[in-house]
């Protein structure tokens, strides 16, 4: 049975932070401009693939744009192994790489009608500049980090080894008498 980095840990302040793992998670690597990619990856998730610095979610499932040859896929957790299949098949002879990043990644939530000023503590990014479907990789205090607005608030990702370093940021960020203007 999978394991969240942390649990499930919860802090509640003047935003929520929760870390929500386990999901699957398949880091592809290939030409995006290649015919195959846009199949492969629609055999994996079920969608297209996002423009530069977008993601796009569907229920359980979302691509996100990394870099100029990266995507992040998101699925449950139990559909990795076999999305990597399709992959496989999807490019075969294509030159790229996937691999199940699930385990190694920490996943967190922060909501609420301030979950913004948890983020613009700790990262070097315009929030208020944040289009609703972009991707941000960038980094929380000293790690590297990626999130994304959702619903009533934001998703981060961090790696696993450190997700105690990034709830405790997070926890810290969102303590109730710290807010923002």
């Amino acid at each position: 049975m999978p394991q969240s980095a942390l649990g499930g840990a919860v802090f509640d302040g003047f935003a929520r932070v929760q870390e929500i793992g386990p999901l699957g998670m398949i880091s592809l690597r290939c030409a995006l401009d290649h015919p195959a990619c846009p199949a492969a990856v629609q055999a994996a998730v079920g969608l297209g693939l996002p423009a530069q610095r977008r993601i796009i979610m569907d229920g359980q499932r979302a691509v996100g744009w990394m870099s100029p040859d990266e995507l992040l896929l998101i699925l449950p957790y139990a559909d990795a192994a076999a999305a990597l299949q399709r992959i496989a098949a999807a490019l075969d002879g294509v030159h790229h790489l996937a691999v199940d990043v699930s385990d190694a990644r920490a996943v967190f939530r922060i909501t609420g009608p301030r979950a913004d000023q948890v983020l613009t503590k700790l990262c070097p990014v315009d929030l208020a500049a944040l289009a609703p479907d972009e991707l941000r990789r960038t980094r929380a205090a000293q790690v590297a980090a990626a999130f994304w607005r959702e619903g009533d608030g934001y998703t981060l990702v961090s790696f696993r080894s450190v997700a105690g370093y990034v709830m405790g940021l997070l926890s810290h960020s969102a303590q109730r008498g710290s807010e923002l203007g």
